[in-house]
């Protein structure tokens, strides 16, 4: 497999195939319990995402040098670093996201979707197929974050981009979109029960779309071998 082969592999593992949050149902604990709205989402997302490049990235680069009985404790040792170095950033730049997230920022270090590419893909593979691993994992993660935070946030509170100025500053306060107003919030949506409903519908969703993809690429492959029968046939006569 040339390289171009290897990063489109890469991406469509980690933004679909193998989507670490809908597809390995890794990391479940901070998806639900931070994506009331899209920037809160976002914001997790992307520390994930920082986190998993600079750990695939250091774990390529040392993978040589470390002993296999004490790979794992090395491997968190790296993350715990990276997600130090995230959370001071956010606390210096962020510091009310930072406040809104909590624990969960922190608790990185733990997601099993972090040291399971370290693992599984960058202890095996050059530092640039590593980091691209990270990106993609990453990217995919973060892209269902905001995608259930969307949801919550438009049936919860009716709004959608709500606190963009806690992540991208105060000119990002114009970005919030008014869907509707009520008078009061819809909870369901708002607490765990609808995170947990969200992400069984694009779980669903999810699975729907593979099946079609599935079957249109079966009649595809059977009109092909159709075609190339009447070909064979024509040549015969």
């Amino acid at each position: 497999m040339n390289k171009l082969d290897e990063y489109k592999a890469l991406s469509i593992q980690g933004l679909w195939k193998n989507n670490p949050a809908i597809v390995q149902l890794l990391g479940l604990c901070p998806l639900l319990a931070v994506t009331g709205t899209v920037i809160n989402g976002l914001g997790l997302g992307l520390a994930t995402t920082l986190v998993l490049l600079g750990s695939n990235v250091t774990v390529s680069l040392v993978r040589n040098f470390v002993p296999n009985e004490i790979r794992i404790p090395i491997f968190v040792m790296v993350i715990a670093a990276f997600v130090t170095m995230v959370e001071l950033v956010m606390h210096a730049y962020t510091f009310e996201l930072y406040q809104a997230l909590g624990i969960f920022i922190p608790l990185i270090v733990t997601n099993c979707a972090i040291i399971g590419r370290a693992e599984a893909y960058a202890s095996k593979n050059p530092v640039q197929f590593a980091a691209f691993d990270g990106l993609a994992m990453g990217l995919g993660f973060t892209f269902i974050l905001v995608v259930l935070g969307a949801m919550r946030e438009v049936l919860g509170f009716g709004t959608l981009f709500a606190g963009a100025d806690l992540l991208l500053g105060d000119w990002a306060s114009a970005l919030e979109i008014q869907i509707y107003s009520t008078d009061a919030n819809f909870l369901l949506a708002i607490l765990p029960p609808g995170a947990f409903l969200g992400m069984g519908l694009l779980i669903a969703a999810k699975n729907l779309i593979d099946n079609v993809l599935e079957k249109r690429a079966a009649q595809l492959k059977t009109g092909e071998k159709v075609v190339q029968r009447a070909r064979v046939t024509g040549t015969d006569l």
